[in-house]
């Protein structure tokens, strides 16, 4: 019963396969290979138009590379306060950005309030250089709360910082679970709504090591193959980073595996509703759920093998969780089993 995080999941088969495959002999290296610009035509399919893509080894390094890529002097990146930019990344995006700020807004259920956004982009004015300027708003889809943004919220957001010449950056480190859960395509969840730069996970849903950095305008691009060099993420053979990701998206097989953590994302919530000594703590759509546990509950659950993290409590939430009990935070993945949740689900009845 391992609901610790979709990280602790293998790859498929199918992924591993493909490295096996295009393992053997000579192919051209720094992403100049036949394979390489064969998976780059196939995310200009998938998103039904031209792109520009990078390959990159984390999450981490395809957030700060984006950042890094449109940075200005003094620059600030808004994103919401518990984005994974601001919390998660070890202060790397300030690094990689020589200094740019991560500037936090409110809004409820880890999505970014347009009202909030508006209010702090003002706060910045363009003659006051001690402040600093904004760079860019970055969203996580879907958020690290596990809910998701509606594609007229992306384009709302799009809007807002588009006015002030901003760049929209989206973290997609779980993009094929929010493409499953809002219906939407590729190209409706990003750049026909607005974004502008997308950081592209596949290690999450069933990859070993494939992320990428995905620009909808490729004339604005012409300086990231320096970046990525300079950020030490071009590897030599960056032909099993694209193996990986023609496996992956080969007849579907990504949001297959998606579809897969979320259906099982949601038998956890209604054995959530269902227990005793449990509840969601709040709605999620994604393969993310976050429960409110009685720590009586949370001691059981461990004793008979259940993995899972405590969470803080989000900052609007300040009174979610009460004596004698934990937040804690439930991810699904590819390999999860229908077995696992139904123990998981006897366990809290």
């Amino acid at each position: 019963m391992i609901f610790a995080s979709d990280n602790w999941s293998g790859a498929h088969p199918a992924i591993n396969a493909a490295i096996a495959k295009h393992g053997d002999g000579m192919a051209r290296a720094y992403g100049t290979s036949d394979l390489d610009k064969a998976v780059e035509k196939r995310f200009d399919e998938i998103f039904e138009r031209e792109v520009a893509v990078f390959f990159v080894g984390t999450g981490t390094a395809a957030n700060s590379l984006s950042f890094a890529a449109v940075n200005r002097p003094g620059g600030v990146v808004m994103c919401h306060r518990e984005a994974h930019v601001i919390e998660d990344e070890c202060g790397a995006p300030e690094f990689f950005t020589h200094g740019a700020r991560m500037a936090p807004v409110d809004g409820p259920n880890g999505l970014i309030d347009p009202r909030n956004l508006k209010r702090e982009i003002a706060r910045f004015k363009p003659d006051f250089v001690h402040a600093g300027q904004p760079m860019a708003v970055s969203i996580s889809q879907p958020g690290e709360a596990g809910t998701l943004y509606s594609a007229e919220e992306i384009e709302t957001i799009a809007t807002i910082a588009h006015d002030r010449d901003l760049t929209l950056h989206m973290d997609g480190a779980r993009f094929a679970n929010g493409l499953v859960a809002t219906g939407l395509s590729p190209a409706e969840m990003t750049w026909k709504r607005g974004v502008d730069i997308l950081s592209f996970g596949g290690t999450k849903n069933g990859c070993w090591c494939a992320e990428a950095i995905v620009v909808f305008d490729p004339a604005k691009a012409t300086q990231f193959p320096y970046i990525r060099k300079r950020g030490a993420q071009l590897f030599s053979k960056t032909r099993f980073v694209a193996a990986q990701f023609m496996a992956y998206f080969e007849g579907g097989l990504w949001l297959d595996m998606a579809g897969h953590a979320n259906r099982m994302a949601d038998h956890l919530r209604a054995a959530l509703d269902a227990g005793a000594g449990s509840r969601q703590a709040w709605e999620t759509h994604s393969n993310e759920v976050f429960a409110v546990l009685s720590t009586d509950t949370a001691a059981r659950l461990r004793a008979e093998g259940a993995e899972f993290y405590e969470w803080n409590a989000p900052h609007s939430m300040p009174d979610l969780v009460g004596e004698g009990e934990m937040l804690a935070r439930l991810v699904t993945s590819w390999s999860t089993s229908e077995a696992e949740v139904e123990r998981f689900s006897e366990l809290l009845r």
